[in-house]
Order: C-alpha cells, then structure tokens, then sequence
C-alpha cells in the first residue's frame, strides 16, 4: 500500500507512530509521513533540528515532510496556535509537495489535536483517498477536563469541527471500547467506528536491560517510576500530595522520566515541599533508553485526573508497562483502572485519591519480591493477549485495506 501518514508529532519527538511507520516500511508498504516541525514537549526546536533540517527528511525508508508552524511555547494562547499553525501549513504543504502523488490511504494519528485531522481531509478530498481517523484523544471532552477550555459556546463550535473531520473519514478507530460512543456523539454512521487500542513497543521486551546509570543503587529501598508526559491529565498534584504523605518512609524513592507543559511546576514544588531526596526528576529519554530506567523500578505508576472522559481513556503508558513486566501502581477510574485489575498485574485507587495511593504503595511495598514478581507475570501476559505489537499492527493494516474497499465502492456508485 502507498500510505500517507498525517500527524502533528514525529521522529525525533517519542510517539508511537514513530513506531508504527517503522514496521509498516518493513512489512513493505511506501509511507509517507506529513508532519510538523520537532518542539514536542518543551515548545522550543530541537537542537539537532536547527543544526540540520535536511537530516530529518527520513526515517526509516519512510520520506518525511516537515509543514511550517508556530513551535508551542508557553501558554494557552501560543498552544492554540501551535494547533492551527500546523493545520494551515500541513493542508498548504501537504497540497504542493504532495502533488501528483498517489495514496492508496490516508492515516491520521491523534493524541491531540484533532485539528490534525483537517490537512488530512483536505488531501483525502484532492487525492480521491480513504481517510482512517485514530482517536487517541476526545474532543472537545478533553479540553473540557483539563479546563483549557470552559465556553459552552466555544466548546459546542469545536464539536462541530469534529463532527466535520469524522463524517469524512472512512473510518474512524478509537484508543479504548469506551472511546466508541463518544465517537458516535459526533459521527453519523456508526458503522464507521472500530476498536483499536495501541500497543507495546518491542522495546520493552528485554528480559535483562542494563540499569540506567542516571539512577543511584540503594538497597532496601522500593522504587516507584513515573515514565511519560507530565501534563495536566495526569494530576500531578494528587500524585505529589501522595509524595509528601510518605515523605517520611525513607525506604520509598520515586522516579520521573519525562517532562511536559508541568515539568517546571512539578520541579518547583519538589522544591517548596522539600522532596529532592525522595523524588528524582530526571527528564526525557527516548523511549528505547527506557527499559534501564524501568530496570530499577519495583512498581511503575500511572495516573489521570478525575473527569468522565479520562475514565474512557486507556493511557498509552499502561500498555508499555504492562510489556516490561512490573507491577503496576494505578490511579485512575474507568477502562486503564479496568485493565490492570482484569490482568492482576498490580494495585488500583479511584483517580485524585492520594491517600488511597498511599495506602496501596505500602501494602505493595510489604509484599515479597515473589509475589511482585507474579503480578509483573500477570501483565505481561495479558500485554501479549491483549496488545501485541505484531497483531495489533497486522490487523491495522486490514482496516487500512477495509478502507480502499469501502472508498472504491463509494467510487463505483458515484
């Protein structure tokens, strides 16, 4: 297949569609990526970037053009207009450069924004291309929970927007089975809407990682790790308030790998609650450096703010973690609270419950080393049932198939 990938994010910045691109030129498909430029997530250029633009032309056998747009910066004003920016020269650049070019699909890759699916569209429409829509994030629900948005009137508009972008896919595939009505709130045929979750990278495999040397060894002391976005989905708060209600059990050390939009928030209040000797903020990492960090790890913790929409939400890390075969530490509601107790692969609290946190990271602290370890079983066999990479990826490449075949139908009766 000639496949057109349509996504706001990519290589050098950590997605998994950097993944996905990878595999789908290696089972032989010609892709191509039509993308932004990389500021993802401190809002600024990335250095090897500026130094050599024409290096990052692509990755993997994959031909990537780069749209022009406004890096993200700081604030909600410049954010909003990251997202346009990148509307505007992706539907310009994708128009010009792809001239001429054939795609057999078009595929759009969404954490947010779904304006990312306007370029797209527009390219289905001139290229006479089946568009597959991947909700990986619900707007306007999600603008909503995380209060960037409070307008009704403003909220309504971008549900109109949505509703414009699904009724011109041919297909539009949602993160979790509670993404699926939702999605139907905003597009008319139901029949278009599929389930297909995300997967974990192969990365997360290794039996034996090497330890991240970034991280002192300490004996007796049960390691917490945080991999990921540090945004404000995650409630960040309710985390460190669990922090500083432990604050006084030495033998607890938390790990954050990652950074985002409340990095320096977080840093700062590590700072004011005096927590630097109990919690290491060490940055970003590409995601195959991760295992030596999960190498040190006894429990790894996910977490989503208290909101409707995050309770559909199946977080992206949960997958991962659920592969590296630790225990899992879960505070959230919903389908992600869901999974990690139908895998028994760990301990859960209600979302924003800090004190129920604490509660399960001592129990699970008290457990043996065997007990632990059956619990990092349990996931992984359920990551392999459930979210295998190689069968995730063969069955995406059916629904791209599905779509030709409905989008020549459509052509044969028009």
């Amino acid at each position: 297949m000639k496949i057109l990938i349509v996504s706001q994010y990519f290589w050098p910045e950590n997605f998994r569609i950097n993944d996905l691109t990878q595999e789908l030129v290696t089972r032989g498909h010609e892709v191509t990526v039509l993308t932004g430029i990389p500021n993802y997530p401190a809002g600024k250029l990335f250095d090897a970037y500026t130094a050599n633009p024409q290096s990052f032309g692509c990755y993997e056998g994959a031909r990537v053009l780069r749209a022009p747009m406004l890096v993200r910066g700081q604030g909600s004003v410049r954010l909003i207009l990251n997202y346009l920016s990148f509307a505007l020269g992706a539907s310009l650049v994708g128009s010009w450069r792809l001239r001429g070019q054939a795609a057999d699909v078009i595929f759009v890759f969404e954490p947010s924004p779904v304006t990312v699916g306007l370029p797209a569209v527009l390219l289905g429409w001139l290229k006479s291309s089946p568009v597959v829509f991947w909700a990986l994030d619900l707007w306007p629900d999600t603008l909503s929970a995380i209060g960037a948005v409070r307008s009704p009137r403003i909220l309504k508009w971008v549900g109109r927007l949505v509703s414009f972008i699904y009724n011109r896919c041919t297909l539009v595939l949602g993160q979790s089975k509670a993404f699926l009505n939702n999605i139907a709130l905003y597009c008319s045929d139901r029949n278009k809407i599929r389930y297909f979750p995300s997967w974990a990278e192969d990365v997360f495999t290794q039996n034996e990682p090497v330890p991240a040397p970034e991280i002192t060894k300490k004996a007796g002391v049960f390691n917490i790790l945080f991999a990921g976005n540090l945004g404000e989905a995650q409630d960040l708060s309710s985390v460190l308030h669990a922090v500083n209600l432990l604050r006084h059990q030495t033998n607890i050390r938390w790990i954050i790998v990652g950074d985002g939009r409340q990095s320096e928030w977080m840093r700062k209040e590590v700072e004011r609650l005096e927590l630097q000797d109990t919690v290491l903020l060490l940055g970003r990492f590409p995601v195959d450096r991760m295992p030596s960090f999960y190498a040190h790890a006894d429990a790894l913790l996910v977490s989503l703010k208290r909101d409707p929409v995050f309770s559909m939400t199946i977080p992206g890390k949960v997958q991962s973690y659920l592969m590296a075969g630790l225990p899992l530490l879960g505070m959230l509601d919903g389908e992600g609270a869901d999974i990690i107790q139908q895998a028994d692969a760990g301990l859960v609290c209600p979302a924003g419950d800090s004190e129920g946190l604490t509660t399960a990271i001592l129990n699970m602290s008290k457990m043996s080393p065997d007990e632990r370890l059956q619990l990092g079983r349990n996931g992984r066999k359920f990551a392999q049932r459930e979210f295998d990479r190689k069968t995730l990826i063969t069955r995406l490449e059916a629904l791209l198939q599905e779509a030709i075949k409905l989008n020549n139908k459509k052509e044969v009766r028009a």
